[in-house]
């Protein structure tokens, strides 16, 4: 895969994934799947994991920070990325706001220091279903996730 550069090389590679979720429910059986087909150290995590990183270090990318949390809303919800938003955080043992998925929630796991989790969850893939919610955990390090939201829908609430 080619160098990642701008926002609109990342859309495009976002977009070639995404094809491949449109439809599907947001569940244990797509994490399940997620982690067997794209892990760790697999063609597309990595193209996916390293124009995360370029996109940090040239600042369009996690360009808002709160509570020992960057972040940012990296693409909208489009036909292109079939209804789905892309945010991209970088947290380090740190618990994030509760907010809840009303249409379920697709995360990328990507350790950048230590052995990393993300609610529990090294290196890959995890799903929430609709109606689902959390409060955003990075322990033992410090790690990128990137969020898919069908239709960018996400709800912060105060549990």
């Amino acid at each position: 895969m080619s160098t990642v550069t701008s926002v609109e090389d990342f859309s495009a590679l976002i977009a070639g994934f995404a094809a491949t979720l449109a439809g599907r429910p947001l569940d244990d059986t797509l994490a399940a799947e997620l982690n067997r087909d794209h892990p760790a150290g697999s063609a597309t995590f990595e193209a996916i994991f390293k124009a995360c990183q370029a996109g940090v270090a040239a600042g369009w990318m996690c360009q808002h920070e709160g509570g020992g949390i960057r972040y940012g809303r990296v693409i909208k919800p489009s036909p292109a990325t079939h209804g789905y938003s892309v945010d991209v955080v970088e947290m380090a043992d740190v618990v994030g706001p509760h907010h809840s998925h009303p249409n379920g929630e697709i995360d990328l796991v990507m350790p950048l220091q230590g052995d990393a989790r993300f609610d529990g969850q090294p290196a890959g893939w995890k799903v929430y279903g609709p109606g689902s919610a959390h409060k955003p955990t990075v322990t033992g390090g410090r790690a990128l996730v990137l969020y898919l939201l069908p239709e960018g829908a996400i709800q912060f609430t105060r549990a």
